[in-house]
């Protein structure tokens, strides 16, 4: 991929060096100068027989010197870029005017004239100042046209499209052939509603670029329509990334739809997920009443400075409404701003992009990702991928029955079944003789374009014919996957497709299939897979990532010998494959494995379920599967689990005969039994409720709710009666010390689920129910980035024991949606929650957010890495109103009763300033004695290590190696007293079973754990899994290089460390990790290891199930066990 434009490496260069500035609104421009229908005609088209007048694109021809001093205004106000008045002028657009056969020459007078302006103002400057200007460059401006690929028109005909792909493409390609031939220095595929349609842009680029030798930088710009964060075709910022990522944009950028201040999340969100330039050229605010854009230059310019600031752009300019004036404020405020930088975690996500003349090229790995209507990225700790078989006519008979039958809408509940049941993508296949496959094949993917719920996962187009597959991908506007290709019909027609598919964007399932037909055999496969991966990233250019091997599952069990080795062929050839071909994926077709047994389910689904264990545990990615004909491993009955095993791992020669057997006999079976015993019956109503309010006793407590309501007019002054009557002891004892935390959750599950059976007759009440006290409001949030929220929920709990309403948004919450809430619900206070360490920075920008959006309300900080000081030193600073660090839950009401007492409140909020502003002291005293060394010095004190004469041990093994344990083998292994802490009771297990305050609570606390500890144990409710690594290393300065092999010629990842900067003495050395890895210099093979753990995503299921249950207590004892 060559740029053959000399004037791109200028601005490759321009753009280490600036923030480039684009134009802004050739049609407000245009508007503001009142033209009438004869100026848009002219004296070329006084007897067209249609209205011409909006027609802006013609004015390049009718009136060229008006398009040119609106550029000339433009170039004079800063811009480096001006784009062409070309905007509709394409075949489609130009179809309203009855001007299709016109489009040619609209584009190429709109280039002449660009040019023109550009020659204009640059005449009488010297070579020096045209210079320090920096070069102009003319973008040629194409329009998402005014259909849509993606959506119908008609509501009666969800199916239905005005326009269809090619007829998209080819309009890209003659407006993008004109503007080339004419002189543009890019291409600028702008204000994307539809990114299927933009990506038959893309495709009409790249196939023109492919024919014709030439090769222009792509600008591509996306437009959100709304709040929501997504584009009009229902997409995700991040999805719509995903779907384009392969034209490897020059700019990547958003405009239109929004005015700057709400385009802000948009942009931040472009900045930190984009790999590419990001550009930003939003409109002037919104139109008023009259259609008029009214947000003056200065304030435009200063919200777009912000972006600069942060370092979220690389290009900006405006959009609607924008005016010379606007881009003049914007280069005068940007002037001195540095560009955005690539954020370096990308180059894992995505591999590393490099920007030359010879284009954007990118190198490594990077990680597989995907997109519908969301995105799908492959992190490592997403796990296993299920395909779902279901809309697969050849794998499911229901599917079947309702295609041949057209009841093409009832196929769609068998796709949405797929979906809810967790499959990551779905696989979709008409390959049936009695069927036209392109048809059906497009009639349902637009079926599916119009489901969200479908929509939303990314697409596997299968089918064994090229014509039915290139008719998917013209329908999906996200990243698919292409199911499949191979070296069947020879090398030629292998790299034509994939070629193709590339150009669409789109992974690619590859067979094992060569000129020599099915590969069965280990050899053949690996084989046949390292040759397709050597073609299709040499060649083709595909990134490993994209790349999918299906080396072939085969049915075993079938009686004839030669088959007995398929499943262990299989799972070796995946181990191989990994090795040979790195960064691609492994997957493969798992029903085929049992087909001998079809009609016997149970055997079926062990044999699917042990051969998915060993399949995964060799490094098989995912596999077509209907994931209800799965058993949970360990929960196969062993007899059958060791036939199935040894029938797949061809452990012996009467396997098969064996488990025919065995399955002629088997049925499943199953038994459940739930013991519940009660005794506890006493009082009169109103202590028996305020007794299993302060005791946690479940129990009654509805009949006892219902029995109460009757005494009062409300169901509402039950709960401001009695229940809090109770919940007011409760508070009383916890704040005295008399109660703990595991008891105040308790007693916050009875009054949950008394509260929810009064909530009906509430809802009824409340037309005639008295105004009540307003009960203050708690937004609640574990920020962006963090998933742990066991702290949270025990603040949020006894804020709710105290009488305050609490909103918990959940974990990972963004702030935009943190302060949208607040805003909606009309919150008191703000409390943010954190775990880890990044959950730092996310609060510190939530608090500046909050003061440049005008907030006024307490914020609150708490979570295991938040500390007094950094509150004081990082978050408090950013923010002018108090905020308050909560070490612990039964701190919370107290801060925040004070905080919103106006007799208190003030006097409250100067405390806290005080406080923060004595840290603030202490901590810049402390280090302004620290004395720190320069990094040069520091790494001349690093930690000596005699290398050659040290002795080096070689692991047992290299790779990555997974680990089931079973529970039960843990016990012993607990340290309990985390788990103490975890509610907030100090003290050393066992010690704390015997302590005079805490040692009852605790001890009934400890007891419940073990009687849960027994359950998980006996009903296999968690799956603890461990993942253990040693790669070949060595260390270059601070950095810890990763290689791919023994051989040491290829880098897989490079962790970089940070070095000890304080002065030691006693000559200590300043440490840094890298120093116990032996240098690459030392001539010495070093390695790294590293583990990760899990209790198992059973945790967040089981607490999930208590939750929905409104059982607090056993939900945070669930996720405190498992933690």
């Amino acid at each position: 991929m060559n740029y053959t434009k000399p004037s791109a490496v200028r601005l490759l260069n321009m753009l280490e060096q600036k923030i480039i500035v684009f134009d802004g609104a050739m049609g407000t421009m245009i508007q503001q100068k009142c033209l009438v229908e004869d100026d848009f005609r002219g004296s070329s088209f006084q007897q067209h027989p249609s209205p011409l007048k909006g027609n802006n694109d013609l004015l390049s021809i009718t009136c060229p010197d008006v398009i040119e001093k609106i550029h000339l205004e433009f170039l004079e106000s800063g811009a480096n870029i001006i784009g062409t008045n070309t905007f509709n002028a394409n075949r489609i657009s130009q179809a309203d005017y009855n001007l299709e056969t016109s489009v040619p020459d609209i584009n190429r007078a709109a280039v002449e004239i660009a040019r023109k302006a550009v020659e204009k103002y640059q005449t009488g400057k010297s070579a020096e100042e045209i210079q320090s200007d920096h070069p102009i460059f003319v973008a040629g401006s194409i329009g998402p046209t005014n259909r849509t690929c993606s959506m119908s028109p008609d509501v009666n005909n969800p199916a239905y499209r005005a326009v269809t792909f090619d007829q998209i493409a080819e309009a890209y390609r003659e407006q993008a052939v004109a503007l080339i031939e004419s002189g543009v220095d890019i291409l600028l595929l702008e204000t994307s509603f539809d990114t299927l349609n933009m990506k038959a842009g893309i495709y009409a680029l790249e196939s023109y670029f492919e024919e014709s030798g030439i090769r222009l930088p792509v600008f591509l710009s996306v437009t959100i329509t709304d709040a929501s964060g997504r584009t009009l075709s229902g997409q995700t910022l991040d999805a719509f990334y995903n779907s384009i990522h392969h034209a490897k944009p020059l700019f990547l950028g958003i405009n239109c739809a929004l005015g700057a201040k709400e385009m802000r999340p948009f942009i931040e969100e472009m900045s930190h997920i984009s790999e590419f330039p990001v550009a930003v050229y939003p409109n002037a605010g919104f139109p008023n009443a009259m259609g008029e854009y009214e947000q003056t230059p200065a304030e435009f310019a200063g919200i777009m400075a912000e972006f600069a600031q942060e370092g979220w752009a690389n290009l900006m300019g405006g959009c609607c409404g924008t005016t010379p004036a606007h881009i003049k404020a914007l280069t005068e405020k940007i002037a001195h701003s540095i560009p955005r930088k690539l954020n370096p975690h990308l180059k894992l996500r995505f591999g590393e992009t490099a920007h030359s003349n010879s284009g954007p090229v990118i190198v490594g790995a990077g990680i597989p990702f995907y997109s519908g209507l969301e995105s799908l990225n492959i992190n490592p700790d997403i796990g296993f991928l299920m395909i779902g078989e279901r809309t697969n006519i050849m794998g499911s008979p229901k599917f079947r029955k309702l295609i041949l039958n057209d009841d093409f809408e009832a196929g769609l509940a068998v796709a949405r079944q797929q979906v809810e049941s967790g499959a990551n993508f779905i696989d979709i296949n008409f390959d049936e003789g009695l069927l036209d496959g392109e048809k059906s094949m497009t009639h349902f993917l637009n079926l599916i374009a119009v489901e969200p719920d479908i929509a939303r996962v990314p697409v596997m187009i299968d089918s064994s014919k090229w014509t039915v597959l290139e008719a998917g991908l013209k329908c999906i506007q996200g990243k698919g996957v292409v199911n499949s290709i191979s070296l069947k019909e020879g090398e030629e027609n292998f790299l034509m497709q994939a070629g193709e598919i590339r150009k669409y964007g789109a992974a690619a399932v590859v067979m094992a299939f060569d000129e020599n037909g099915q590969a069965t055999e280990l050899d053949h496969k690996v084989e046949v897979c390292s040759r397709a991966y050597q073609l299709l990233t040499e060649t083709v250019g595909f990134a490993p990532h994209d790349i999918i091997f299906d080396p072939n599952i085969l049915t075993v069990a079938t009686g004839m010998e030669e088959h007995n080795h398929y499943a262990v062929s299989f799972i070796e050839a995946v181990r191989q494959i990994k090795k040979r071909c790195p960064g691609a994926l492994v997957s493969g077709g798992v029903s085929n494995i049992s087909f001998s047994f079809r009609g016997n389910n149970p055997v079926r689904e062990a044999m699917h379920s042990a051969f998915l264990y060993h399949a995964i545990h060799a490094g098989l990615d995912m596999a077509i599967v209907n994931a209800g004909m799965l058993d949970v491993y360990e929960e196969i009955p062993k007899d059958l689990l060791e036939l199935v095993e040894d029938v797949l791992l061809n452990r012996r020669k009467d396997a098969t005969e064996r488990l025919i057997d065995f399955a002629e006999s088997y049925k499943a079976e199953g038994t459940r039994k739930i013991v519940k015993d009660t005794k506890w019956r006493e009082g009169t109503v109103e202590e028996r409720i305020i007794h299993a309010l302060v005791r946690g006793v479940t129990e009654h407590i509805v009949a006892d709710t219902e029995e109460i309501r009757t005494k009062f007019d409300l169901a509402l002054e039950v709960i401001e009666g009695p229940l809090m009557a109770g919940m007011k002891v409760v508070g009383d004892l916890f704040g005295d010390g008399k109660m703990f935390l595991p008891q105040v959750v308790k007693s916050a599950r009875v009054m949950k689920q008394a509260v929810a059976y009064l909530e009906p007759f509430m809802e009824e009440e409340k037309s005639k129910s008295p105004t009540k006290t307003k009960m203050p409001k708690i937004v609640m949030a574990t920020v962006k980035g963090d998933v742990h929220d066991i702290g949270k929920n025990i603040v949020g709990v006894v804020l709710g024991c105290n009488n305050y309403e609490v909103i918990d948004l959940g974990v990972m919450v963004p702030c935009e949606k943190i302060l949208e809430t607040a805003r909606e619900v009309n919150a008191d206070v703000i409390g943010l929650s954190g775990l880890i360490t990044p959950s730092l920075d996310e609060m510190v920008h939530v608090a500046g957010e909050m003061k440049r959006e005008g907030f006024k309300l307490p914020l609150l900080i708490g979570g295991a890495t938040t500390s007094p000081v950094h509150t004081a030193v990082k978050i408090s600073q950013q923010y002018d109103h108090p905020v308050a660090y909560i070490p612990d839950a039964s701190r919370a009401a107290g801060v925040i009763s004070k905080l919103l007492n106006p007799a208190s409140k003030a006097q409250t909020a100067q405390e806290l300033l005080q406080e923060h502003e004595q840290r603030r002291k202490a901590y810049l005293e402390r280090n302004s004695e620290r004395k720190l060394l320069s990094i040069q010095d520091a790494r001349k004190n690093r930690t000596a290590i005699d290398w050659k004469n040290c002795q080096i041990d070689k692991p047992s093994f290299l790779g990555l190696q997974e680990h089931t344990v079973e529970v039960e083998t843990l016990i012993d292994y607990i340290d309990w007293t985390p788990f103490f802490y975890t509610w907030e009771m100090k003290g050393r297990y066992p010690k704390i079973l015997t302590d005079p305050k805490l040692g009852e609570e605790a001890s009934k606390l400890f007891e419940d754990a073990q009687s849960l500890l027994r359950d998980i144990v006996e009903n296999r409710r968690f799956q603890p899994k461990a993942v253990i690594g040693f790669f070949p290393a060595n260390s270059d300065g601070d950095d810890i290089d990763i290689y791919t092999d023994e051989s040491r010629k290829e880098v897989q990842t490079t962790f970089h460390t940070l070095r000890q900067q304080t002065a030691k003495t006693d000559d200590k050395p300043n440490q840094a990790l890298s120093d116990f890895i032996a240098p690459k210099d030392s001539g010495r093979a070093d390695y790294f290891g590293g583990f990760a753990l899990t209790t198992g995503a059973e945790v967040e299921e089981l607490a999930g199930n208590f939750e929905k249950q409104l059982d607090d207590y056993n939900a945070i004892l669930v996720k405190a066990v498992g933690d």
